[in-house]
């Protein structure tokens, strides 16, 4: 009751987390006819003649929109636009506060997946880069696919590809700490959502090839009744043979767990069915599937969670805001799976092999490397793919980074 307390305090006494700040003075006519008229003329007739310099002229390449139509919001589900507004500004000031990134806050009155793609097209030309967040499944993956295939700037689901990129670097170290290698484990991912969907794709990108997805009906099949046409073809791709049983059974004998689902749907008996040392990263918020205590019990060698009050918290502030920031600095046309991979490993890699123990194989979001390692790692992969509309190179991006976060 206290944080709740606290939480609304200080929302009610700063009137909300974000306020917008001028980079130039206006102390007198002078300023004033450089920042606006006359003198703002002259930028915009460079723009119109190439359209390309609004990035030099403009904050444009350092600005994400943050947009939701507030239908799946934290725990929260459905609950409108104006309740999802204190999460869009908490998006905001992690862009900020971490990325250096300027992000703004746009809450979308409508549900209705082509209204959503169409105002999202047209608000495009003033963003360097588009945050979608908290949209419901199915309609999420829509509505990112046919936003990507229209603009020319990065457009990233951070519900789907955030969590992605973040539990992949948790597992690649968690495997490394009990020897184990990601295209031989058998994997169980708790949750059929668009975290559940996105982070299933990205573990078969890395390499992984035992995966079974469960929802509330078991293990999902191509050939189950009431799937969207997403959930099939991803069941069509783990699950071939058409296996079929509950969460329970999916688990005998899997070497990981991972779920983004709902609470205290795991017990110490089940773990205690699966493989010798297991991994489970139970991340449902803001009680995880299975406490860690309850997971010691059951013998599970490596336990992840979303909170912050557990070691391994598998956190989205560890990808998002560097995944950003290397696309931003590149002018990537768009975020590839090679960059989300090359994320992924960066965000690993930060912990060496010494460092590794079964209660820290994921940094912490405030370590100061993480955003401008997952930067370069992120704007190189863009460079390499041919995805970086500016021309630059990676050891002018490691320069324009270090000036911005120091060596790291």
């Amino acid at each position: 009751m206290e944080i709740k307390s606290e939480a609304l305090r200080l929302h009610e006494d700063n009137r909300g987390k974000i306020e917008i700040c001028s980079k130039v003075k206006l102390e007198n006519a002078d300023d004033l006819s450089l920042a606006y008229t006359p003198g703002v003329a002259e930028p915009c007739r460079e723009i119109q003649r190439d359209p390309s310099l609004v990035n030099n002229y403009t904050n444009k390449g350092n600005t994400v929109a943050v947009i939701s139509d507030g239908t799946a919001v934290l725990g929260l589900g459905d609950i409108g636009p104006e309740a999802a507004l204190p999460v869009m500004e908490g998006k905001a000031i992690l862009f900020k506060t971490f990325a250096k990134i300027d992000a703004i806050p746009i809450c979308l009155g409508t549900k209705n997946t082509d209204e959503i793609i169409e105002t999202v097209i047209r608000l495009a030309p003033t963003f360097g880069g588009i945050n979608l967040e908290d949209i419901s499944a199915p309609r999420c993956f829509k509505i990112e696919e046919e936003i990507i295939s229209r603009v020319g700037i990065p457009v990233f689901h951070d519900d789907q590809h955030g969590t992605g990129v973040v539990c992949l670097a948790g597992l690649l170290n968690a495997l490394r700490v009990v020897d184990k290698k990601i295209d031989q484990v058998k994997i169980v991912i708790n949750g059929a959502g668009s975290a559940g969907q996105a982070i299933a794709r990205l573990l078969w990108t890395a390499g992984a090839r035992q995966i079974k997805l469960c929802d509330l009906k078991g293990i999902l099949s191509p050939d189950q009744e009431g799937i969207n046409s997403y959930q099939k073809a991803l069941a069509q791709l783990t699950n071939p043979e058409k296996v079929k049983g509950d969460l329970s059974s999916a688990l005998k004998g899997a070497d990981v767990f991972i779920g983004v689902s709902a609470a205290n749907i795991l017990s110490s008996e089940m773990v205690k069915q699966m493989a010798p040392q297991p991994v489970l990263f139970a991340m449902a918020n803001p009680e995880p599937e299975i406490s860690p205590e309850e997971a010691k019990r059951g013998g599970a060698a490596i336990i992840g969670t979303g909170r912050s009050d557990y070691p391994n918290q598998v956190n989205n502030i560890l990808g998002f805001p560097g995944i950003f920031r290397g696309a931003l600095d590149v002018q990537a046309k768009r975020i590839s799976k090679g960059m989300m991979l090359a994320a992924a490993y960066a965000i690993a890699s930060l912990i060496s092999q010494e460092e590794l123990a079964t209660d820290y194989v994921i940094p912490s979001p405030f370590d100061p490397r993480v955003v401008p390692a997952v930067a370069y790692a992120v704007g190189s992969k863009a460079i390499e793919e041919g995805l970086a509309k500016l021309s630059i190179t990676k050891e002018d991006l490691k320069k324009n980074l270090i000036k911005k976060f120091g060596n790291w």
